[in-house]
């Protein structure tokens, strides 16, 4: 039997578990910078199974001042389980702005997917960040 999933607000003390789970931020040091930027802003939320961490998501209002959902992160064996829909539902209750935004890459046809059935609409295109993917931001009108 899968234990639940739990989501809860990230924590310093996650900083490691997090590194393990996204290779990535073990082998980039721009992407382990991203993970000390949210736990140090503490705007992001983990997702836990079994005792360990298995998905993250962070929170930033440096895009034009904007809730800007930067980054979600699932281990590989837990996608398409409903582990990003909850975050990404947990990040958008959180937002304090009324709008919020967020991006992925035209190639990402799942994230796509489920950026729409959770209300977020195409906001825009821009080139040249990843060579030949371009990316595609997103918005949600929180309406408040």
């Amino acid at each position: 039997m899968i234990s639940p999933v739990q989501i809860r607000e990230v924590s310093r003390d996650d900083r490691d578990a997090i590194i393990e789970l996204d290779h990535d931020a073990g082998l980039d040091p721009a992407r382990a910078h991203l993970v000390d930027r949210l736990l140090q802003a503490a705007t992001g939320l983990v997702a836990e199974q079994g005792g360990g961490i298995v998905g993250y998501a962070a929170l930033e209002y440096s895009f034009f001042e904007n809730g800007f959902i930067s980054f979600l992160y699932i281990a590989e064996p837990e996608r398409r389980r409903g582990i990003g829909r909850a975050l990404l539902e947990g990040l958008r209750e959180r937002c304090t702005t009324r709008k919020l935004f967020t991006s992925t890459n035209q190639s990402n046809e799942p994230m796509q997917a489920l950026l729409e059935s959770l209300g977020f609409q195409q906001s825009g295109v821009i080139e040249n960040l990843d060579p030949g993917d371009p990316e595609l931001f997103y918005f949600f009108d929180r309406g408040e």
